[in-house]
């Protein structure tokens, strides 16, 4: 039997809280802060960038449902680091 052995997460050239400018992509020459970063999957969420579209059933929550953007992740060779504010 083969065992199975987990990979550790990549290091990354971004981090939480720096200002990236995308350099591919649909959202290409905008920039953003980095809201949350993901190593397993190499991927980022910036804020206010690559919204996309979910529809919400009606819960006790939200009675009326409804439609809300929320961000996507992007790829970590998407974005390249603008300005370090935790320098």
């Amino acid at each position: 039997m083969a065992t199975k052995t987990k990979a550790t997460p990549a290091k990354l050239h971004v981090k939480t809280g720096d200002t990236v400018l995308v350099i591919a992509g649909d959202e290409k020459g905008k920039t953003g802060v980095i809201k949350s970063v993901n190593r397993s999957t190499q991927r980022v969420i910036v804020e206010g960038l690559n919204l996309v579209t979910k529809h919400n059933k009606p819960s006790a929550k939200n009675p009326q449902g409804g439609i809300t953007k929320i961000e996507s992740p992007i790829h970590v060779s998407n974005v390249k680091r603008a300005d370090s504010t935790n320098a």
